[in-house]
């Protein structure tokens, strides 16, 4: 088997391919750690079964928000009226928005395709699987190939999960993989999942003319964001006709005898007819095909490989990165541990991960940012909390774009005074909080307290300038607040 792409590895000795590093799996945590490795100057390769770039670019992050994106205009056009722009009832060319999807994905996948070759990154089409001493097999095409390497990173992502009694059947069962390459939407879809993905796939339908139900086992929707965040997006929710059950665990679904919608079970006796059950209830890890035999890699009862904080395998010289290990399920975390995983493999000891500090963005409408303690885990952990919450309604930008629903809400230590100290947490909910969240990030995860950031400018009018507002307040004095 030749190498698809890339420089030439150090050398081959009977038959064994050696590299400095072996990377097995092409997604965000692999491909980063590959080119990192590559970026240092080790001569690295990366084992790929599929296109490069994993579920984030195929059935993940970036066809997902496309869609949303294009939610996003038809939302704005069917409003335009309200700017005095006036237009005709907007259509929806699915065709032309699957064909758009697809050109994102293709020149994304084209980029990192010549990045890898620009760093000269040897690339394997096939199957990766590990055996002992670090003796990687490439299996594609009819052709075995061995590898090895003093450092292999095992990064082979995630599956969508499933859930008994609705088996994907492509018709009346999908999950996002389906989704997001469906040829037509439905009238009616029944999500099941109150989480970031349904969440967002909810939102996405309903801002197109779909019938959205949302049904979630637990008592709300987005459980890891702080409640009164999950509150705004539950109200929006409705406000917009999708409705969300929650406390509700689903039992299964029957397919009408014509064939032409199913009828979903949920919480005591309740059901709702559909034409489509979108199953969003996470993902697991796919560590199937590493094999491992011969390894002391240790896989849990869930499925993830089992990692020290600096993603350290029980096998020497094995790490373990991204979906296949039990932290948050995010591509920039990814990133973030395939880069950590080369580092240590130099000897550098880099510090583990503070996952606690992690940004968090949800891309539903209105959109979900967040990072730290929500209000109720703070209290949990010990805090005695003061906190702050401002609306976008009363920010003059947010009133300028017409998209007001939502607010800011600021987590701080509470002083004796009773204003607040350090940060611990922010919480947005609103118009572009995704791209909003970048001085809330640093602000936790430096430890900032409220006088600290309170004594820098906010530009004006901006929709940032609502979080400087809401850290004002927690100093016993405000602006508009």
């Amino acid at each position: 088997m030749r190498p698809a792409q890339g420089g030439s590895p150090i050398e081959t000795q009977n038959d064994v391919t050696q590299h400095d590093v072996i990377v097995i799996g092409g997604g965000p945590a692999g491909y980063a750690a590959a080119l990192y490795a590559a970026g240092i100057g080790l001569n690295a390769g990366l084992v790929e079964k599929g296109a490069l770039g994993g579920t984030c670019l195929h059935v993940g992050c970036i066809p997902a928000k496309e869609l949303l994106e294009t939610a996003h205009v038809f939302r704005t056009v069917s409003h335009a009226s309200d700017f005095g722009v006036t237009t005709s009832a907007p259509e929806l060319d699915w065709d032309v928005t699957m064909q758009r999807k697809q050109t994102i994905i293709d020149q994304l996948v084209a980029g990192l395709g010549s990045m890898m070759k620009g760093r000269k990154v040897t690339v394997y089409n096939g199957v990766g699987t590990l055996g002992a001493d670090r003796v990687v097999t490439v299996s594609g095409e009819g052709e075995t190939q061995t590898l090895t390497a003093p450092s292999v990173i095992l990064a082979t992502g995630s599956l969508p999960r499933t859930i008994p009694g609705f088996e994907v059947d492509q018709k009346f069962v999908m999950t996002s993989d389906e989704l997001l390459s469906i040829e037509a939407l439905p009238q009616r879809a029944a999500v099941i999942g109150g989480g970031a993905i349904g969440c967002e796939f909810a939102s996405m339908m309903a801002d197109l003319g779909v019938d959205v139900t949302v049904i979630e086992a637990l008592d709300q929707i987005l459980t890891g964001c702080d409640r009164d965040a999950a509150k705004v997006v539950a109200r929006s929710f409705k406000k917009r006709g999708i409705t969300v059950h929650t406390s509700a665990p689903v039992h299964g679904h029957s397919p009408d005898p014509s064939g032409s919608h199913t009828s979903v079970s949920f919480g005591g006796d309740q059901t709702v007819d559909v034409d489509l059950v979108v199953v969003s209830v996470g993902r697991r890890p796919n560590a199937d095909l590493l094999d491992l035999s011969g390894t002391s890699v240790v896989v849990d009862g869930r499925g993830f490989v089992e990692v020290d904080g600096r993603c350290r395998t029980a096998e020497p010289g094995v790490w373990a990165v991204g979906d296949l290990i039990d932290t948050p399920q995010l591509a920039h975390v990814a990133f973030a541990e395939g880069m950590l995983a080369v580092t240590d493999s130099l000897g550098e000891e880099p510090a583990p991960l503070d996952y606690h500090g992690t940004p968090w963005c949800i891309y539903c409408h209105p959109e979900v940012a967040f990072a730290g303690h929500t209000e109720e885990s703070a209290i949990e952990a010990g805090h005695d909390v003061v906190t702050s919450s401002l609306r976008f309604i009363g920010n003059g930008r947010a009133k300028i774009v017409g998209d007001t629903d939502g607010i800011v809400k600021v987590i701080a230590q509470k002083l004796d005074d009773g204003t607040g100290g350090q940060i611990l947490g922010v919480h947005m909910v609103g118009p572009w909080v995704t791209e909003q969240l970048g001085q809330a990030y640093l602000a936790v995860n430096w430890e900032a307290t409220v006088d600290d950031v309170a004594a820098f400018i906010q530009p004006h009018p901006t929709m940032s300038e609502l979080f400087g507002e809401s850290v004002l307040s927690l100093t016993g004095r405000s602006l508009h607040g």
